[in-house]
């Protein structure tokens, strides 16, 4: 058996450096699988993603999925690229298997709550506002640099991930704090702020709507007082607020205190986002 990758479709590239390709995986000249990858668009030309990977069930747990990707990662070093990612759902042990044995680790992982109609009322001595346009300008510059640096200290180049926050707080925040489907609440007590957190009104699946807190922080200072959990809590109404009935998030797997404050919130693992590098 010789196992091996052909090029179905022709390479697809844009002036930026972009590129995709899909390949079949082949046993002795026989499709018996497929392969999707590409550069990333959030990173740009030197980082590869691993789109999709399949091998027919009659033919699978002979290391055809292992030989596919390995392979797929060679065509993506000679692209230039220095790292790869790919997305596994949680329910796929199969692929998290296979990542796990290619080397690939727990970048990041999405989560997902199914919210109850009840609200919940903050604690006694906590208020929430609107964040003031002030506030914002603060807030904004800060974000960016700190979502950059979160980027840098996984591996990502500090240019990939510079240009990474730029392009996704101007995206989700076009018209700044008057973005529609948008809400920046801050959380005071005793007149002064503690933390605050970012909301947006997402699409999670066709015909159904949901939150996502992009940005939740509490003050160092004001640490180890459940005020994360009330900014979490005070997501959760905004969303039902919305008529939203599913909030979602977006972790870094070596924010231990965030993850277990979010499943001991009801908040369950929809995708393991895992990376390697090349």
């Amino acid at each position: 058996m010789t196992t091996t990758l052909r090029p179905s479709g022709p390479l697809q590239e844009r002036a930026d450096g972009a590129r995709a390709r899909h390949y079949d995986v082949c046993d002795n000249g026989r499709p018996v699988g497929f392969v999707a990858i590409s550069t990333d668009d959030a990173f740009g030309p030197t980082a590869g993603v691993l789109r999709s990977l399949s091998v027919e069930e009659s033919r699978r747990r002979r290391g055809r999925g292992v030989i596919a990707a390995l392979a797929a990662e060679e065509v993506l070093r000679g692209w230039g690229c220095t790292q790869v990612r790919v997305e596994v759902p949680a329910d796929n042990d199969p692929a998290r298997r296979l990542a796990a044995a290619l080397g690939y680790t727990e970048r990041s992982r999405n989560m997902v709550k199914d919210l109850g109609p009840d609200i919940a009322p903050l604690p006694a001595g906590l208020t929430s506002r609107d964040m003031s346009e002030e506030e914002f300008a603060a807030w904004r510059q800060d974000a960016v640099r700190t979502y950059a640096q979160g980027w840098i200290d996984r591996g990502v180049s500090p240019e990939q991930a510079r240009l990474k926050s730029e392009a996704d707080h101007a995206g989700h925040l076009p018209a700044g704090l008057a973005t529609e489907g948008v809400r920046f609440q801050v959380l005071v007590r005793a007149g002064e702020v503690v933390g605050h957190v970012w909301v947006a009104l997402r699409e999670p699946a066709p015909g159904g709507t949901g939150g996502f807190v992009f940005d939740v922080e509490v003050r160092e200072e004001h640490r180890g007082r459940g005020h994360g959990r009330a900014l979490m809590l005070l997501a959760e109404d905004i969303t039902r607020a919305w008529r939203a009935d599913r909030l979602g998030l977006h972790v870094f797997a070596s924010n231990t205190p965030a993850l277990r404050l979010y499943e001991s919130l009801g908040y369950t693992t929809t995708r393991y986002n895992l990376a390697k590098a090349l």
